[in-house]
């Protein structure tokens, strides 16, 4: 019986092949898909949240990288769960009191925590670094000072300050408070502005106290492109050349017919900034020359990506019109090794044009389809029940939703969840549903400023 439901869903959405020209105009509205989809989203979402919830120290706000005993925070975990708890609190599965409270907590420790050049702080210059501990909140791993992973949190925290709105005192010290992290932030200090380095003028990924500034900036195409329009916004002094710089290096390319694109070939790329930011109709210099805005740009990475899977050069296991999605996630590692086949544990994972695939080694991770749904919901959803239904009872669907990840060839799945993985699909799912994060991003005047200050228009 399950069999055949699947199969009834899969052939509503079916016919597309490899050989014929992608179409636009395919498109699906959630109030047109069928009820058994409706009723999967719901699912889906329901446990996902559970990870927000239950790998969460309320105390301080902070949210595990991952669902292992021994995982730190991670500062994107962290940021996305701040919409994912407010969305909880609508559809009454945490209380309106819990989601407030734990966000007016989080607030608190990150306006009180200690930022200073000292290598066991929580931040400095008003950023965070990447792994905090749970308990004490103090620098994690020896992690670098991130410019993304903070850019992502401040994006949670822009959130709750256009959702927690009410005049009542709780509401008012989320706002307040959130306002003063973000005014603090100075996005200058990761300006590259050594005339030597090959990313001169660059915003840098980071700094580490012990070796100062990372000689690595922001370029080309990919998730980072929120921190930039925060930093305008911020009217930060080298917001114009440092957007510049990461503008340089985007590739436009053509993997299939009709699915030119600015590539990055991991989807989580096309996914972290879009949860936050609705790019629908609005155009900066890059994308006004090529006439696509970036939701299509994302929807056509995510059309490559089953494309590719549909064609399956390597001849992995398991690739098909509904078995696909790659991006960063945990993988088999080398000990899977067989019959020439080789494997990588954590790695970022894509494919964006032929002869360029990054780490792509037979690893699929059901967030690059969750983080696509609202961009592709005719072949995302499918690919999700496909998933579930198909390799769901061998371990990889469990009490989150979808394990990190698997590998069919290599005969694995992933043990552990992660919080970034697992936010895309929560967030995304309500975009795709009712434009729930973006409606309350977009009113914020700093996201306003950095649109108008990036030349982004209609």
């Amino acid at each position: 019986m399950k069999q055949l439901f699947l199969l009834s869903v899969l052939l509503l959405f079916s016919g597309c092949s490899v050989a014929q020209m992608y179409q636009s105009d395919k498109y699906v509205k959630y109030t047109d898909i069928p009820v058994q989809q409706k009723d999967f989203l719901d699912s889906l979402q329901k446990q996902t949240f559970l990870f927000f919830i239950e790998e969460l120290n309320p105390e301080n706000g902070l949210v595990k990288d991952r669902s292992a005993d021994w995982a730190p925070a991670s500062m994107a975990s962290t940021g996305f769960a701040v919409p994912i708890w407010a969305l909880g609190a609508e559809k009454g599965w945490i209380t309106k009191e819990f989601a407030e409270k734990t966000t007016l907590n989080l607030v608190n420790f990150f306006l009180n925590s200690e930022q200073s050049a000292a290598a066991d702080a929580t931040g400095y210059k008003g950023f965070y670094y990447h792994f905090l501990d749970m308990k004490t909140g103090k620098r994690e791993w020896k992690s670098e000072l991130s410019t993304i992973d903070s850019g992502l949190l401040f994006a949670g925290l822009i959130f709750a300050r256009n959702y927690y709105t009410d005049n009542n005192p709780t509401h008012t010290a989320i706002r307040d408070g959130i306002t003063k992290i973000l005014d603090r932030a100075d996005w200058d200090f990761f300006t590259i502005n050594n005339p030597e380095s090959k990313y001169y003028n660059g915003l840098s990924m980071g700094w580490h106290p012990e070796t100062g500034q990372i000689d690595h900036c922001w370029w080309g195409y990919n998730e980072a492109i929120v921190i930039f329009l925060m930093a305008a916004g911020a009217n930060s002094k080298d917001h114009v050349k440092i957007y510049d710089r990461w503008l340089r290096d985007y590739e436009w390319h053509a993997p299939y017919p009709g699915l030119d694109h600015y590539i990055f070939p991991p989807l989580f790329g096309h996914h972290y900034s879009h949860m936050f930011v609705d790019f629908r109709g609005i155009y900066d210099i890059k994308l006004r020359e090529k006439g696509i805005d970036y939701w299509e740009n994302t929807r056509r990475a995510t059309y490559t990506q089953q494309f590719y899977a549909m064609e399956n050069p390597k001849k992995w296991v398991g690739y098909d019109e509904f078995t696909w999605g790659f991006s960063a996630c945990d993988g088999p590692g080398e000990k899977f090794n067989k019959d020439g086949y080789k494997f990588l544990d954590y790695s970022a994972r894509g494919f964006a044009k032929k002869g360029d695939n990054w780490n792509e080694d037979g690893t699929i991770a059901p967030t690059a389809a969750g983080g696509s749904i609202p961009f592709a919901p005719e072949i995302a959803i499918p690919t999700l029940m496909n998933l579930k239904y198909k390799y769901g009872e061998t371990g990889l669907w469990t009490k989150y939703g979808f394990q990190d990840s698997f590998n069919p060839t290599a005969g694995w799945t992933a043990s552990d969840r992660i919080g970034i993985d697992q936010g895309p699909i929560v967030l995304m799912i309500e975009n795709y549903k009712n434009n729930f994060v973006w409606k309350y991003f977009m009113k914020d005047k700093l996201i306003i400023n950095g649109l108008q200050r990036l030349g982004f228009d209609k």
